[in-house]
Protein backbone atom coordinates (compact mmCIF):
# COMPACT_ATOMS: atom_id res chain seq x y z
CA UNK A 1 0.00 0.00 0.00
CA UNK A 2 1.50 3.30 -1.03
CA UNK A 3 1.98 6.33 1.16
CA UNK A 4 -0.33 8.24 -1.19
CA UNK A 5 -3.20 5.85 -0.43
CA UNK A 6 -2.53 6.13 3.28
CA UNK A 7 -2.55 9.90 3.07
CA UNK A 8 -5.76 9.74 1.05
CA UNK A 9 -7.60 7.97 3.87
CA UNK A 10 -6.37 10.37 6.55
CA UNK A 11 -7.11 13.39 4.38
CA UNK A 12 -10.67 12.27 3.72
CA UNK A 13 -11.22 11.53 7.41
CA UNK A 14 -9.83 14.92 8.43
CA UNK A 15 -11.97 16.76 5.88
CA UNK A 16 -15.01 14.79 7.02
CA UNK A 17 -14.65 16.06 10.59
CA UNK A 18 -13.38 19.57 9.93
CA UNK A 19 -15.37 20.56 6.85
CA UNK A 20 -18.22 18.21 5.94
CA UNK A 21 -19.85 17.53 9.32
CA UNK A 22 -19.62 21.02 10.91
CA UNK A 23 -19.94 23.22 7.82
CA UNK A 24 -21.72 21.36 5.03
CA UNK A 25 -23.96 19.03 7.02
CA UNK A 26 -24.31 21.46 9.96
CA UNK A 27 -24.14 18.55 12.40
CA UNK A 28 -24.61 19.32 16.09
CA UNK A 29 -21.55 19.36 18.39
CA UNK A 30 -22.93 16.28 20.15
CA UNK A 31 -23.21 14.37 16.88
CA UNK A 32 -19.69 15.32 15.86
CA UNK A 33 -18.27 14.37 19.25
CA UNK A 34 -20.13 11.05 19.33
CA UNK A 35 -18.96 10.25 15.79
CA UNK A 36 -15.40 11.19 16.69
CA UNK A 37 -15.41 8.86 19.68
CA UNK A 38 -16.78 6.01 17.56
CA UNK A 39 -14.04 6.51 15.01
CA UNK A 40 -11.34 6.76 17.69
CA UNK A 41 -12.38 3.35 18.97
CA UNK A 42 -12.52 1.87 15.46
CA UNK A 43 -9.09 3.23 14.54
CA UNK A 44 -7.54 1.88 17.73
CA UNK A 45 -9.06 -1.54 17.05
CA UNK A 46 -7.92 -1.50 13.41
CA UNK A 47 -4.36 -0.51 14.31
CA UNK A 48 -4.15 -3.37 16.79
CA UNK A 49 -5.66 -5.95 14.43
CA UNK A 50 -3.40 -5.00 11.51
CA UNK A 51 -0.36 -4.27 13.70
CA UNK A 52 0.19 -0.79 12.30
CA UNK A 53 0.24 2.71 13.71
CA UNK A 54 -2.95 4.72 13.42
CA UNK A 55 -1.39 7.02 10.84
CA UNK A 56 -0.70 3.95 8.64
CA UNK A 57 -4.32 2.82 8.43
CA UNK A 58 -5.71 2.61 4.90
CA UNK A 59 -9.12 2.20 3.32
CA UNK A 60 -8.26 -1.41 2.50
CA UNK A 61 -7.73 -2.26 6.17
CA UNK A 62 -11.21 -1.03 7.06
CA UNK A 63 -12.95 -3.87 5.28
CA UNK A 64 -16.05 -5.85 6.19
CA UNK A 65 -14.10 -8.29 8.37
CA UNK A 66 -12.40 -5.58 10.41
CA UNK A 67 -15.50 -3.44 10.94
CA UNK A 68 -17.63 -6.47 11.84
CA UNK A 69 -14.97 -7.64 14.30
CA UNK A 70 -14.91 -4.20 15.89
CA UNK A 71 -18.69 -4.03 16.27
CA UNK A 72 -18.90 -7.54 17.73
CA UNK A 73 -16.14 -6.83 20.24
CA UNK A 74 -17.89 -3.67 21.38
CA UNK A 75 -21.08 -5.66 21.91
CA UNK A 76 -19.22 -8.01 24.24
CA UNK A 77 -16.91 -5.58 26.03
CA UNK A 78 -19.25 -2.61 26.33
CA UNK A 79 -22.64 -4.33 26.26
CA UNK A 80 -23.77 -2.46 23.14
CA UNK A 81 -27.45 -2.94 22.42
CA UNK A 82 -28.71 -3.63 18.91
CA UNK A 83 -29.64 0.06 18.67
CA UNK A 84 -26.12 1.22 19.57
CA UNK A 85 -24.58 -1.36 17.23
CA UNK A 86 -26.71 -0.18 14.31
CA UNK A 87 -26.05 3.48 15.08
CA UNK A 88 -22.28 2.98 15.07
CA UNK A 89 -22.48 1.00 11.84
CA UNK A 90 -24.48 3.81 10.24
CA UNK A 91 -21.90 6.40 11.29
CA UNK A 92 -19.05 4.35 9.89
CA UNK A 93 -20.90 3.91 6.60
CA UNK A 94 -21.70 7.63 6.51
CA UNK A 95 -18.00 8.45 6.24
CA UNK A 96 -17.51 5.94 3.43
CA UNK A 97 -20.50 7.44 1.61
CA UNK A 98 -18.87 10.85 1.91
CA UNK A 99 -15.51 9.51 0.70
CA UNK A 100 -17.11 7.70 -2.27
CA UNK A 101 -18.88 10.91 -3.26
CA UNK A 102 -15.65 12.89 -3.08
CA UNK A 103 -13.66 10.19 -4.88
CA UNK A 104 -15.80 7.68 -6.84
CA UNK A 105 -13.05 5.06 -6.96
CA UNK A 106 -13.58 4.57 -3.22
CA UNK A 107 -17.14 3.32 -3.77
CA UNK A 108 -15.86 -0.25 -3.68
CA UNK A 109 -15.11 0.11 0.03
CA UNK A 110 -18.59 1.45 0.74
CA UNK A 111 -20.11 -1.51 -1.13
CA UNK A 112 -18.10 -3.89 1.06
CA UNK A 113 -19.44 -2.33 4.27
CA UNK A 114 -23.02 -2.32 2.98
CA UNK A 115 -22.85 -6.10 3.13
CA UNK A 116 -22.73 -5.93 6.94
CA UNK A 117 -26.25 -6.67 8.17
CA UNK A 118 -27.92 -4.53 10.79
CA UNK A 119 -28.99 -6.24 13.99
CA UNK A 120 -32.65 -6.91 14.55
CA UNK A 121 -34.23 -4.98 17.37
CA UNK A 122 -37.18 -6.30 19.37
CA UNK A 123 -40.43 -4.45 18.65
CA UNK A 124 -40.76 -3.41 22.30
CA UNK A 125 -37.34 -3.83 23.91
CA UNK A 126 -37.48 -4.18 27.69
CA UNK A 127 -36.36 -1.21 29.72
CA UNK A 128 -33.50 -2.27 31.91
CA UNK A 129 -33.50 -0.15 35.04
CA UNK A 130 -32.44 -0.32 38.67
CA UNK A 131 -34.48 0.05 41.81
CA UNK A 132 -33.92 3.08 44.02
CA UNK A 133 -32.12 0.81 46.48
CA UNK A 134 -29.74 -0.33 43.75
CA UNK A 135 -29.08 3.25 42.61
CA UNK A 136 -28.22 4.29 46.17
CA UNK A 137 -25.80 1.38 46.44
CA UNK A 138 -24.14 2.39 43.15
CA UNK A 139 -23.77 6.06 44.09
CA UNK A 140 -22.29 5.11 47.47
CA UNK A 141 -19.38 3.17 45.97
CA UNK A 142 -16.88 5.96 45.07
CA UNK A 143 -14.78 7.35 47.91
CA UNK A 144 -15.29 11.15 47.75
CA UNK A 145 -12.25 11.70 49.97
CA UNK A 146 -10.10 10.86 46.93
CA UNK A 147 -9.85 13.00 43.80
CA UNK A 148 -11.15 10.37 41.37
CA UNK A 149 -13.75 9.15 43.84
CA UNK A 150 -15.09 12.69 44.15
CA UNK A 151 -15.30 13.00 40.35
CA UNK A 152 -16.88 9.58 39.82
CA UNK A 153 -19.52 10.10 42.48
CA UNK A 154 -20.56 13.54 41.24
CA UNK A 155 -20.61 12.30 37.64
CA UNK A 156 -23.02 9.48 38.51
CA UNK A 157 -25.14 11.67 40.80
CA UNK A 158 -25.57 14.33 38.10
CA UNK A 159 -26.27 11.74 35.40
CA UNK A 160 -28.98 10.18 37.56
CA UNK A 161 -30.48 13.49 38.72
CA UNK A 162 -30.83 14.79 35.16
CA UNK A 163 -31.55 11.40 33.53
CA UNK A 164 -29.05 12.62 30.95
CA UNK A 165 -27.54 10.75 28.04
CA UNK A 166 -23.83 10.27 28.54
CA UNK A 167 -23.09 12.42 25.47
CA UNK A 168 -25.18 15.27 26.87
CA UNK A 169 -23.41 15.14 30.21
CA UNK A 170 -19.95 14.90 28.67
CA UNK A 171 -20.65 17.91 26.42
CA UNK A 172 -21.49 20.16 29.38
CA UNK A 173 -19.32 23.12 30.25
CA UNK A 174 -18.91 24.50 33.75
CA UNK A 175 -21.32 27.37 32.97
CA UNK A 176 -24.04 24.91 31.94
CA UNK A 177 -24.85 24.16 35.58
CA UNK A 178 -26.09 27.16 37.54
CA UNK A 179 -25.89 26.45 41.29
CA UNK A 180 -27.82 29.61 42.23
CA UNK A 181 -30.86 28.75 40.13
CA UNK A 182 -30.29 25.01 40.57
CA UNK A 183 -30.63 24.46 36.84
CA UNK A 184 -28.65 22.62 34.19
CA UNK A 185 -28.60 23.23 30.44
CA UNK A 186 -28.28 20.19 28.18
CA UNK A 187 -27.90 19.97 24.42
CA UNK A 188 -29.79 16.93 23.18
CA UNK A 189 -30.22 15.18 19.87
CA UNK A 190 -30.67 17.45 16.92
CA UNK A 191 -28.96 20.26 18.87
CA UNK A 192 -32.20 20.67 20.84
CA UNK A 193 -31.52 22.47 24.14
CA UNK A 194 -33.41 21.86 27.34
CA UNK A 195 -33.15 23.23 30.87
CA UNK A 196 -33.71 20.94 33.84
CA UNK A 197 -33.83 21.45 37.61
CA UNK A 198 -31.35 19.74 39.90
CA UNK A 199 -31.76 18.94 43.57
CA UNK A 200 -30.19 20.88 46.42
CA UNK A 201 -28.22 17.76 47.33
CA UNK A 202 -26.73 17.60 43.84
CA UNK A 203 -25.70 21.25 44.14
CA UNK A 204 -23.84 20.41 47.37
CA UNK A 205 -21.91 17.69 45.53
CA UNK A 206 -21.30 20.13 42.66
CA UNK A 207 -19.75 22.66 45.03
CA UNK A 208 -17.32 20.12 46.45
CA UNK A 209 -16.47 18.89 42.98
CA UNK A 210 -15.77 22.32 41.47
CA UNK A 211 -13.58 23.34 44.42
CA UNK A 212 -11.20 20.55 43.45
CA UNK A 213 -11.59 20.28 39.67
CA UNK A 214 -12.44 23.88 38.73
CA UNK A 215 -10.65 26.19 41.18
CA UNK A 216 -10.28 28.85 38.44
CA UNK A 217 -14.01 28.78 37.63
CA UNK A 218 -13.48 28.99 33.87
CA UNK A 219 -17.07 28.97 32.52
CA UNK A 220 -16.00 27.48 29.17
CA UNK A 221 -14.05 24.59 30.68
CA UNK A 222 -15.50 21.09 30.20
CA UNK A 223 -17.45 20.15 33.32
CA UNK A 224 -15.95 16.64 33.21
CA UNK A 225 -12.53 16.47 31.63
CA UNK A 226 -9.27 14.65 31.18
CA UNK A 227 -5.89 16.28 30.65
CA UNK A 228 -4.54 15.79 27.12
CA UNK A 229 -1.25 17.45 26.21
CA UNK A 230 -1.64 19.84 29.08
CA UNK A 231 -5.15 20.90 28.04
CA UNK A 232 -8.55 20.08 29.56
CA UNK A 233 -10.57 18.07 27.04
CA UNK A 234 -14.06 16.63 27.39
CA UNK A 235 -14.02 13.22 29.03
CA UNK A 236 -14.77 10.42 26.56
CA UNK A 237 -17.78 8.15 26.63
CA UNK A 238 -15.39 5.20 27.02
CA UNK A 239 -14.17 6.70 30.28
CA UNK A 240 -17.76 7.32 31.39
CA UNK A 241 -18.67 3.70 30.67
CA UNK A 242 -15.65 2.50 32.65
CA UNK A 243 -16.64 4.63 35.65
CA UNK A 244 -20.15 3.18 35.73
CA UNK A 245 -19.00 -0.38 35.10
CA UNK A 246 -16.25 -0.27 37.73
CA UNK A 247 -18.49 0.98 40.52
CA UNK A 248 -21.39 -1.26 39.46
CA UNK A 249 -19.27 -4.36 39.93
CA UNK A 250 -18.29 -3.18 43.41
CA UNK A 251 -21.89 -2.28 44.27
CA UNK A 252 -23.15 -5.67 43.09
CA UNK A 253 -21.09 -7.39 45.79
CA UNK A 254 -22.98 -5.50 48.52
CA UNK A 255 -26.32 -5.14 46.74
CA UNK A 256 -27.15 -7.95 44.28
CA UNK A 257 -29.88 -5.76 42.78
CA UNK A 258 -27.16 -3.75 41.01
CA UNK A 259 -26.46 -5.39 37.63
CA UNK A 260 -22.71 -6.04 37.36
CA UNK A 261 -22.86 -4.87 33.72
CA UNK A 262 -24.54 -1.55 34.42
CA UNK A 263 -23.98 1.03 31.68
CA UNK A 264 -24.65 4.80 31.52
CA UNK A 265 -27.97 4.48 29.71
CA UNK A 266 -29.27 2.21 32.47
CA UNK A 267 -28.71 5.05 34.93
CA UNK A 268 -30.79 7.30 32.64
CA UNK A 269 -33.51 4.66 32.35
CA UNK A 270 -33.57 4.21 36.12
CA UNK A 271 -34.11 7.90 36.81
CA UNK A 272 -36.80 8.11 34.13
CA UNK A 273 -38.62 5.13 35.61
CA UNK A 274 -38.42 6.58 39.12
CA UNK A 275 -39.80 9.93 37.91
CA UNK A 276 -42.67 8.13 36.19
CA UNK A 277 -43.39 6.04 39.29
CA UNK A 278 -43.41 9.23 41.35
CA UNK A 279 -46.28 10.53 39.23
CA UNK A 280 -44.62 12.59 36.47
CA UNK A 281 -46.95 12.59 33.42
CA UNK A 282 -45.56 10.95 30.31
CA UNK A 283 -45.75 14.20 28.32
CA UNK A 284 -43.58 15.99 30.88
CA UNK A 285 -41.23 13.01 31.10
CA UNK A 286 -40.77 13.12 27.32
CA UNK A 287 -39.69 16.77 27.58
CA UNK A 288 -37.41 15.97 30.53
CA UNK A 289 -35.66 13.19 28.58
CA UNK A 290 -35.42 15.21 25.37
CA UNK A 291 -37.35 12.64 23.33
CA UNK A 292 -38.05 13.98 19.86
CA UNK A 293 -40.90 11.49 19.50
CA UNK A 294 -43.13 11.41 22.64
CA UNK A 295 -44.13 7.86 21.70
CA UNK A 296 -40.64 6.77 22.75
CA UNK A 297 -41.48 7.59 26.36
CA UNK A 298 -44.26 5.00 26.39
CA UNK A 299 -41.64 2.31 27.05
CA UNK A 300 -41.72 3.32 30.73
CA UNK A 301 -45.47 2.91 30.93
CA UNK A 302 -45.24 -0.48 29.22
CA UNK A 303 -42.45 -1.66 31.51
CA UNK A 304 -43.80 -0.71 34.92
CA UNK A 305 -45.93 -3.72 35.86
CA UNK A 306 -45.68 -2.89 39.58
CA UNK A 307 -47.36 0.44 38.98
CA UNK A 308 -50.09 -1.26 36.99
CA UNK A 309 -50.56 -3.79 39.76
CA UNK A 310 -50.97 -1.07 42.40
CA UNK A 311 -53.49 0.74 40.18
CA UNK A 312 -55.41 -2.49 39.72
CA UNK A 313 -55.49 -3.16 43.45
CA UNK A 314 -56.64 0.39 44.17
CA UNK A 315 -59.38 0.20 41.54
CA UNK A 316 -60.72 -3.12 42.76
CA UNK A 317 -60.28 -2.81 46.51
CA UNK A 318 -63.98 -1.84 46.90
CA UNK A 319 -65.19 -4.37 44.38
CA UNK A 320 -64.04 -7.52 46.15
CA UNK A 321 -66.49 -10.33 46.92
CA UNK A 322 -68.73 -9.90 49.92
CA UNK A 323 -67.88 -12.16 52.86
CA UNK A 324 -69.98 -15.35 52.66
CA UNK A 325 -73.20 -15.39 54.66
CA UNK A 326 -73.70 -18.27 57.06
CA UNK A 327 -75.86 -21.01 55.58
CA UNK A 328 -79.46 -20.71 56.76
CA UNK A 329 -79.46 -24.37 57.49
CA UNK A 330 -76.53 -24.28 59.87
CA UNK A 331 -77.30 -26.66 62.76
CA UNK A 332 -80.80 -27.21 61.35
CA UNK A 333 -80.80 -30.93 60.67
CA UNK A 334 -84.34 -31.04 59.33
CA UNK A 335 -83.67 -28.38 56.68
CA UNK A 336 -80.54 -30.21 55.54
CA UNK A 337 -82.49 -33.39 55.28
CA UNK A 338 -85.18 -31.67 53.15
CA UNK A 339 -82.59 -30.06 50.82
CA UNK A 340 -80.95 -33.44 50.28
CA UNK A 341 -84.29 -35.02 49.51
CA UNK A 342 -83.97 -37.37 52.44
CA UNK A 343 -87.35 -36.56 54.00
Amino acid sequence: MTARTQDGFLKHLRDYFTVYLPRLKDASPNTIESTRRAWNALLAYTATEHRVRVEQITFTMLDKTTVTGFLQRMRVERSWTASTYNQRLSRIRAFFTYAATAEPTLAVFLADLKAIPRLRQPANPPVKHMSETAVKALLAQPDPSTRLGLRDQFFMILMYDLAARDGELLAMKLADLNPDRREADLLGKGAKPRRLPVTAETISHHQRYTEVFHPNQDPDAPLFYTIHRGQKTHMSDDNAARIISHHARAAHSVCPEVPPKTHPHMVRHSRAMHLYQAGMPLAMLAEWLGHQDPETTLIYAHADTDMKRRALEKATEKLGPEPPLPAIWHNEEDIIMKLCGLT
